[in-house]
């Protein structure tokens, strides 16, 4: 009886929050809203919100449950808000299924703007910057050459490419992150395995419903059970790591980013500070960088691929790019990645990859730490916001060709807009320099080595999965490898 009194309860609730929150906001100047309830719930949302545009302009509202929430669909919406007017919009609304997966501290992606937030970042970026100097493009080249090994060991018979690219980048990120010892104590598979878990359950729309009706949360929910356990798991191999780190520390070195942030948290901050940073937030770094760091490269070097199988004549022009510069494939050159003019198609391709199918096609949604306004517009405190890439990216208005594949937009310098695959601003992708790189060094080294074709012709679906949740996830898809030349590339040499 309880039960059932609270869920009639809950309509008239609904109600009163809706003419509350516009007595609030009935003399300032909001962006028009879009009638009805249900926007979000429909496939291929970036696209559905791109086509709002046409009657409603570039910015607008939804209703998401009992809240505004704010789209921004062009480029120039965008930039005024996450860079002109950053400080405003850099904050993240506090959900559920946010502060499940933070659990006993602030996480860096999903984390409130605060001062505390930016000395969080701060450290990563640090730590990130310090392996971009020291290890960084050597630990993608040796482990792409493991991988192209084992691919060749697999001539003549179809791959699950997907597969493959998930588990070389989260092995890059694990390496960069916690050192070569994850190899040798065989843990690699236990971390993948426990980030496609973590991608899997957070993603059902079970979790995410929460978020849109908080009350759900105190109903009988199978997956909310398996989060938390999923979440647990993840928090002991990460710790696991923290401490054999801990015990094996030496001062002044640093073999790995959980080396170098453990001794940045450990020393005393001078004058004023937001805080103070601990070892739960070099936890939640690794966490953000494991998780953040997997999927969304290895989908869009899946996407890559998908595309270079539908247009095989552009494969065969990155070809004869690489082989122009580097000598015949088996030849064993190869281009460092602070030389990647020297590839000018091949940027172009990942370029034009990331223009349509930015894996975080919505990003994360934004949160105004104070009243605000876009284009006129008012925006008040604690409105969520969206920034709608992947719409952004395909309109028609500015991008010419909008919906097609052609990566020579890009190789007239200046001609096109810069694609904002990774966002912008404040709250810009940390990850952005490392996938960048691996997406230069795999697919250049891929197509050196190997020449992609569909087996027995069949071309992999262009069409993303319709209900997104986070990543743009495509179709699962096979390639047939060829290998290029008698002996192939030796991927580990240099010239």
């Amino acid at each position: 009886m309880l039960l059932l009194g609270l869920l009639l309860l809950l309509p008239l609730l609904a109600g009163a929050c809706l003419l509350w929150d516009r007595w609030k906001c009935r003399s300032l100047h909001l962006p028009p809203l879009a009638p009805g309830f249900l926007h979000l719930l429909r496939p291929n949302l970036p696209i559905y919100l791109l086509g709002l545009t046409q009657k409603l302009g570039p910015i607008y509202r939804l209703r998401l449950g009992l809240r505004d929430v704010v789209v921004l669909n062009s480029k120039q919406t965008i930039e005024e808000a996450m860079v002109r007017k950053w400080v405003d919009f850099a904050g993240r609304p506090q959900m559920l299924s946010y502060k499940l997966v933070s659990r006993s501290y602030p996480d860096l992606s999903l984390g409130d703007y605060s001062l505390l937030w930016k000395a969080h970042r701060k450290l990563t970026r640090s730590a990130l910057l310090l392996a971009i100097r020291n290890s960084m493009e050597p630990v993608v080249e040796q482990l792409t050459q493991e991988l192209f090994e084992r691919l060749r060991a697999q001539a003549g018979t179809p791959v699950a490419i997907q597969k493959e690219f998930s588990f070389l980048t989260c092995s890059i990120i694990c390496y960069l992150t916690f050192g070569d010892k994850i190899k040798e104590d065989n843990l690699l598979p236990a971390f993948h395995d426990c980030v496609q878990e973590v991608l899997k359950i957070w993603g059902h729309w079970s979790i995410h419903i929460m978020d849109v009706i908080p009350f759900l949360r105190f109903l009988p929910n199978p997956s909310l059970r398996r989060l938390k356990q999923v979440m647990e798991k993840r928090d002991h191999l990460v710790e696991k790591q923290l401490r054999w780190h801990k015990e094996s520390l030496v001062a002044g070195r640093w073999r790995d980013m959980m080396d170098y942030m453990l001794q940045e948290v450990a020393m005393p901050t001078a004058g004023e500070s937001p805080g103070q940073l601990l070892e739960g937030h070099v936890h939640m770094a690794a966490v953000d960088l494991l998780i953040g760091g997997t999927e969304t490269t290895a989908t869009t070097l899946s996407w890559a691929v998908a595309f270079l199988l539908h247009h095989p004549e552009i494969q065969r022009r990155l070809q004869e790019e690489l082989d122009l510069e580097l000598g015949p494939s088996a030849s064993g050159s190869w281009v460092s990645y602070k030389d990647r003019e020297r590839l000018p198609l091949l940027n172009a391709t990942i370029a034009e990859v990331l223009r349509l199918r930015p894996v975080v096609p919505l990003a994360l949604p934004h949160r105004t730490t104070r009243p605000s306004s876009i284009f006129g517009y008012d925006i008040p405190e604690g409105t969520i916001v969206i920034p709608n890439l992947q719409g952004m990216h395909l309109d028609d208005t500015v991008w010419e060709r909008a919906y097609e594949f052609w990566p020579d937009r890009f190789l007239e310098p200046g001609k096109s807009p810069r694609v904002l695959a990774f966002g912008c601003g404040a709250r810009v992708c940390l990850g952005e320099p490392l996938a960048r790189l691996e997406l230069f060094v795999v697919l250049a080294r891929l197509l050196q080595a190997f020449t992609l074709l569909p087996p027995a012709g069949a071309l992999p679906s262009l069409q993303p999965q319709p209900y997104i949740t986070i990543n743009l996830r495509m179709q699962p898809f096979q390639v047939w490898l060829q290998p290029r030349g008698l002996a192939g590339p030796n991927l580990g040499q240099r010239q």
